[in-house]
């Protein structure tokens, strides 16, 4: 079902990271929580930190860092590990109909964590159920990171998160 539901604050939670390893270590943590189905819809400006929070989530998930790279060429990459990642970069895509005959459809019925940077450019392919990831530039290396959980399971995703960074001592809320 087509995602027509904004994304609520009511559920969401934010937090700033001050570097690009910051930005990962986030993104880890919501691999580590990661139990395969997952929709993770990225947005935000070029150089805003979406393919950084993929190379942690992917390195959350087992999979090796040399691996994750932006697929902007390509526009999918799939990675191997402990739940297969599917990382989808739509920044050269032109319409929703394009991501359509990628196939997009079936990425996003499958049991791999699928990341989709740029998914403002597919707001009706995604389903009603993901989580949304705003992230912008905040000066210099930081970075605001809000997380919108479309559902309830994805509030759990997130509330694990981000109790797991409040027992690192992480990022600040």
């Amino acid at each position: 079902m087509p995602a027509d539901n904004p994304a609520s604050p009511e559920f969401a939670s934010t937090l700033e990271t001050s570097s690009s390893l910051e930005t990962e270590d986030l993104g880890e943590r919501l691999g580590q929580a990661c139990r395969g189905g997952e929709i993770i819809a990225l947005v935000g400006p070029l150089g805003a930190g979406k393919t950084c929070l993929v190379r942690g989530l992917a390195r959350g998930l087992g999979v090796s860092d040399q691996c994750t790279a932006s697929p902007t060429f390509t526009l999918i990459h799939e990675y191997r590990g402990r739940v297969p990642v599917v990382h989808v970069d739509l920044y050269r895509l032109d319409a929703e109909e394009a991501a359509n005959r990628l196939g997009l459809e079936e990425y996003l019925e499958s049991p791999a964590v699928t990341v989709i940077e740029w998914a403002d450019k597919i707001p009706t392919l995604l389903p009603r159920d993901h989580l949304r990831i705003e992230l912008e530039h905040r000066g210099d290396e930081r970075r605001q990171i809000t997380l919108f959980p479309l559902s309830a399971s994805y509030q759990t995703l997130v509330r694990d998160v981000m109790n797991s960074a409040r027992h690192r001592g992480g990022q600040s809320a």
